[in-house]
């Protein structure tokens, strides 16, 4: 489009205009004081038009030096609106920034992700509303800004968590050391507190990097130190759970050991509970079983399909040409015992097919023939496949411990129902083993061969829950105080106890809400029995949460970003696994100064608003 004649004429505003006629230049358009109206041309009839028309009647009595008082003033309150949009306009750009950093931090994104999307931010911008294009530009992304503002983030999350556990009445820590991909061992530091509501609060409380030795001593001063460093009392600790290893778990120079020592040093009257993660108990129970023979088979087997390429492309053809229902045969992973029952169904679905393939490529698989060994895949699938039902129930954040022990409780009834069942040769649940019973002898299951491994598991159950075991009546105690027996409650409780179970009140309660949240109506007026249900609620059952942070941490410290230092990943992974936290977005965005690296519009400035000296 041609250019306007006034386009060329180059005018410029004249200073004398301001009192004459109480307009101001602004970017080289002249703008009224009065009204914020603005003049097509800047000519110097259409601005006495305007004051004649619309603003004489109020200002002719004024002389010039009142005209120019009058024209400061409204400079100065020009300029302070101009301030506030500015900084509405920087804050909006600030936040923005932060809610993209804690995306990044959340999804284990780098940090030079910032700068692709606010590159697809701009682009989109210019098709759906390219006149909005410099509010993007103002969003500042750069991967040093996307660092700081995890860090920030990060810190926020830290500083409302000390003031939150400046309310706890109790709580708990989960403690578990696993090393990065640079070999740095990191201990991740976990908290479980409960406030005078009865309201439970999960959260990181810390992660440490161990640079040299990982004893006991070191865990326990690193664990230390961060009590400390959180403000939380020790006479507030109940309970300590770990993975089990021995600079954990130590009566003298582990963890635990350490932690009761430091306690009593502390003059704490209660005793801490230390637990090893259920999680791992079931795992450790289920290699009982002995069934090593049974999975080598499977394990080299699978490895000789899947572990080549032509092997495992020749696999799939042979069942395309077969026309086999069943899909591709999944790859055998050692470090999770539990997650290997879809390889063994599969496998023992497959079980046929396998034999011919491998048959074809003269590795002939006698095992597969054999009637004992079949049915002992038969077994390890069924009970492989229960134990990952259990497994999968104790998974989870914000479990209470009873109701995690409560599933191990019914595993050991089950495990005893189905001993006397196979006994009688009963398969019912075990819908592998019902698969094959007409393809062997009736006598292998009646065999006390497979009752006797469920027999053994049950006890293995049974030793190494022990010490949950003797919190029983504690757990009954929450989950249901009015089924307990007063005389066999602590002394300190009874009364307390008597008054809660006579009170139809609480007992109506209970009946609606359930045992989950009856607990958070005891009243403070019953202080023994409010301060015991914190104590059960604020106890770890597992150590789920600190492989949950490996798990995120090895996706964030990965070989592509092996360079991350330790600052940058503690502060990803606290905020990557907030869950009762929320960042303050707005105060951190009211006070981080905006970066508009980038921007070509300057907007409103002050600096187009000349004061008179």
């Amino acid at each position: 489009m041609a250019k306007r004649k006034v386009d060329f004429e180059n005018r410029c505003f004249q200073k004398r205009w301001e009192a004459e006629y109480l307009f101001v230049n602004i970017e080289n358009k002249a703008m009224c004081l009065v009204c914020g109206g603005n003049v097509a041309v800047l000519k110097e009839y259409n601005m006495r038009r305007h004051y004649e028309t619309k603003h004489r009647d109020s200002y002719k009595n004024l002389n010039i030096q009142q005209k120019l008082k009058v024209v400061e003033e409204f400079k100065v309150r020009l300029m302070s609106q101009q301030h506030m949009f500015r900084k509405a306009q920087n804050e909006a750009a600030v936040k923005a920034s932060f809610i993209v950093a804690e995306e990044i931090a959340k999804s284990a994104r780098p940090f030079t992700e910032g700068e692709f999307l606010k590159h697809c931010m701009i682009k989109v911008c210019e098709v759906l509303c390219p006149d909005q294009k410099q509010a993007f530009l103002n969003v500042s992304l750069s991967r040093n800004t996307v660092a700081d503002r995890i860090c920030e983030l990060a810190t926020d999350l830290q500083v409302q968590l000390i003031e939150k556990g400046k309310g706890f009445i109790a709580y708990s820590l989960a403690v578990v050391e696993n090393a990065d991909i640079t070999g740095t061992a990191q201990l991740a530091i976990f908290i479980r507190g409960v406030d005078s509501r009865l309201c439970v609060t999960e959260e990181l409380l810390d992660i440490k990097s161990m640079h040299g030795t990982s004893t006991g001593k070191d865990i326990f001063e690193a664990v230390s130190k961060c009590v400390n460093d959180m403000k939380l009392p020790w006479d507030k600790l109940i309970g300590l759970a770990t993975d089990g290893a021995p600079s954990m778990c130590g009566e003298k120079s582990g963890l635990v050991g350490r932690m009761r020592e430091k306690m009593k040093s502390e003059n704490c009257t209660g005793e801490l509970t230390a637990y090893h993660c259920i999680i791992h108990l079931e795992t450790l129970c289920s290699k009982t079983l002995k069934m090593e023979h049974v999975m080598s088979t499977v394990t080299q087997t699978v490895n000789f399909i899947r572990a080549k390429g032509l092997n495992h492309y020749q696999f799939k053809s042979f069942l395309e040409e077969i026309h086999s229902e069943l899909g591709d045969l999944p790859y055998h992973t050692e470090m999770q015992w539990l997650n290997q029952e879809k390889m063994l169904n599969r496998f023992f679905e497959l079980r046929k097919e396998i034999c011919q393939f491998m048959e074809s490529k003269g590795k002939g698989c006698t095992a597969l023939w054999d009637e004992k060994w079949l049915c002992e895949l038969a077994f390890l699938c069924d009970i492989t496949k229960h134990l990952t039902a259990l497994n999968l129930q104790l998974q989870g954040r914000d479990r209470v411990i009873m109701d995690m022990y409560g599933a191990v409780k019914a595993f050991q009834f089950k495990l005893r129902l189905w001993e006397t069942q196979m006994q009688h040769g009963n398969l019912s649940h075990f819908p592998c083993c019902q698969t094959i019973t007409n393809q062997v002898s009736s006598a292998v299951f009646l065999d006390a061969h497979f009752a006797n491994k469920l027999n053994a598991l049950q006890m293995e159950f049974a030793r190494r829950f022990v010490d949950f075991e003797e919190q029983k009546f504690n757990f009954g105690l929450l989950s249901n105080p009015f089924a307990v027996e007063v005389a066999k409650a602590p002394i300190n409780i009874q009364m307390e106890l008597i008054e809660l179970q006579c009170s139809s009140t609480f007992k109506a309660k209970y009946d609606s809400v359930g045992p989950a949240q009856f607990t958070t109506f005891i009243p403070e007026t019953m202080p023994q029995l409010h301060l015991q249900a914190a104590r059960m609620l604020c106890m770890f059952g597992s150590t789920y949460l600190c492989e949950q942070l490996f798990s995120v941490m090895k996706v964030n410290k990965s070989v592509h970003r092996s360079l991350l230092t330790d600052a940058q990943l503690h502060s990803i992974l606290r905020v990557s696994t907030a869950q009762n936290l929320t960042s303050n977005l707005n105060e951190l965005a009211g006070k981080t100064r905006c970066q508009t690296s980038g921007s070509n519009d300057p907007g409103f400035n002050n600096s187009h608003i000349p004061l008179s000296s």
